[in-house]
């Protein structure tokens, strides 16, 4: 075809057949500035000499990560909303909450990653194409040589994934946004200086999980679009609402998208990956999946459950109770029987998903705000919890098992209390910021009628505070532990690095702020309901 016709075929076409669509850089500006200063950093990596690479992708991470923050905390106080990018993201006041929490977690998690006082080189591999065992691979451990600097334009990348997952509109731009925030995640998690087999082990099963229950995701938004001809959470709700199509495919295809983000979100049943996953990535991998993909999950969770789904709630939320029962249960049960830290706090990780999603299935104002301040409080306390975790060692590596934290309190008193802070958070103890961040939660779920819901996950919750204790009477009240059989010598703590140290106060101080005096902050988590289309 020649120019002239392509031209004429234009002139005749009607004025509105070609339209160019609605975008607003100014509303998406903090994921623009995070995924920008991710392709900056990957181009850093390439340019800058290697002793050059550290100190200037640990800045330009952290002022991205600050930047985007001032800016979602400026245009969310200017109360600016927008549906932008053809309608495929919803900026609304709930968007800019949720951006907020992420990134305010996001930044702890990037400082964790970037201490090499702990781990002398940092707690990722110096050379993640060495063989496992070979004698570069030894090398490279003995000596203390620097970690990878990809680290911190991978986690840029999934942070930008997390920021469009919760303001996501339609199903495309969802799951795009999952691929975003997970392929990074994958990679990170095999990334670990120490214990290479099963770091890289538990990044090959969370992808293939992952790989899994993305294409489950996927079907889902196929049957879906077949009912609704759309995939615009708005027309889907709007036919769902008609009551026209099959009910069939539109059931199905709500099954296979909710279990695709319950597994994002590591809900029991959909767990599996996460005990492995949790003990043998790199611990700040940990504390970040632990806390930020929760907050994406959950957030877009919030969306789409309010919004796409909310005129079939009758259909989907009697399935969530039986999830959120044995979320609550699982975590609560199986954490008694372990003996990994790390294997803990994964087990506890799961209980608060199922604590968590009680505020989604409210579709309140009151449920939303709850699980975004459930959300920061877990989100520190975890972050705080797994940075001491960095610091307690055994030979040449961190002190897993759970005998290695008998007699902490003689070693390290502060450090003894600061853990002893979190893991009272955690089971919701009050004055501490886990017991107002239940107390949201399940004042929403009574509110919404789920009281015998609310009754099992207090059940639950004395249930897992007896492991939380446990870990209290061991630092406390136990002696300390010996040398280990296999030569490893007595569990010690190393003195953490200004960045870890800067963490764990940072943790200290928002747990306990929050418990005491949250009401501030429980306004400014006040999430304007319902959401954007």
């Amino acid at each position: 075809m020649t120019a002239a016709s392509v031209a004429a075929v234009l002139q005749a076409a009607p004025p509105d057949a070609i339209t160019a669509p609605s975008v607003d850089l100014t509303a998406v500006m903090p994921v623009l500035i995070v995924l920008g200063a991710a392709c900056v950093a990957v181009v850093l990596e390439a340019l800058l000499p290697r002793e050059r690479r550290y100190a200037a992708q640990v800045t330009l991470t952290v002022a991205a990560i600050v930047v985007a923050g001032f800016w979602t905390l400026l245009e969310g106080s200017r109360h600016r909303y927008a549906v932008t990018f053809a309608g495929s993201v919803a900026v609304d006041g709930g968007t800019y909450v949720m951006w907020g929490v992420l990134l305010v977690l996001a930044l702890p998690s990037v400082l964790l990653m970037a201490d090499r006082v702990a781990e002398p080189g940092g707690a990722f591999v110096a050379q993640a194409a060495a063989r496992v065992g070979s004698a570069r691979d030894r090398v490279a451990t003995q000596v203390a040589t620097p970690m990878q600097t990809e680290v911190f334009p991978l986690t840029l990348f999934a942070v930008g994934g997390m920021l469009v997952f919760p303001a996501a509109s339609d199903l495309l731009t969802l799951f795009v946004a999952l691929e975003v925030l997970s392929l990074p995640l994958y990679l990170l998690c095999g990334l670990a200086r120490r214990r290479r087999l099963i770091s890289q082990e538990s990044a090959v099963k969370y992808f293939l999980l992952g790989a899994f229950t993305s294409a489950l995701l996927l079907y889902g938004i196929a049957l879906i679009y077949g009912y609704a001809g759309s995939i615009r959470f708005t027309d889907i709700a709007a036919r769902a609402s008609a009551g026209s199509g099959s009910d069939t495919l539109l059931l199905a295809g709500i099954a296979l998208l909710t279990v695709g983000l319950l597994f994002k979100a590591s809900v029991g049943p959909f767990h599996l990956w996460t005990p492995d996953v949790y003990q043998g990535a790199p611990t700040p991998v940990t504390a970040f999946m632990a806390a930020c993909t929760k907050v994406a999950a959950f957030a877009a969770m919030l969306r789409v459950f309010s919004v796409a789904l909310q005129p079939m709630y009758w259909t989907w939320r009697p399935v969530l109770w039986v999830v959120a029962i044995a979320s609550m249960l699982i975590g609560a049960v199986l954490g008694i029987t372990q003996t990994d830290m790390k294997r803990v706090l994964a087990y506890s990780s799961v209980a608060h998903a199922g604590f968590i999603i009680l505020g989604v299935m409210a579709l309140s104002q009151q449920g939303a705000s709850g699980t975004m301040f459930y959300l920061l409080t877990y989100g520190f306390a975890t972050i705080g919890a797994f940075a001491i975790f960095t610091v307690v060692r055994r030979g040449s590596g961190e002190a897993s098992r759970l005998s290695d934290w008998a007699g902490l309190a003689r070693r390290s008193p502060v450090l003894a209390a600061s853990m002893s802070l979190f893991l009272l958070s955690f089971a919701g103890i009050p004055l501490t910021s886990g017991f107002i961040g239940k107390l949201s939660v399940f004042t929403a779920a009574v509110g919404a009628g789920m009281a015998p819901l609310v009754v099992v996950a207090m059940v639950a919750t004395a249930i897992t505070a007896f492991f939380y204790l446990k870990v209290v009477v061991l630092m406390y009240f136990s002696p300390p532990a010996g040398a280990a059989e296999d030569g490893a010598g007595e569990p010690y703590v190393v003195v953490p690095g200004p960045l870890t140290a800067i963490v764990i106060g940072l943790s200290v101080v928002v747990t306990l702020v929050l418990g005491i005096a949250p009401s501030w902050f429980l306004h400014l988590l006040s999430v304007p309901f319902p959401f954007t289309g």
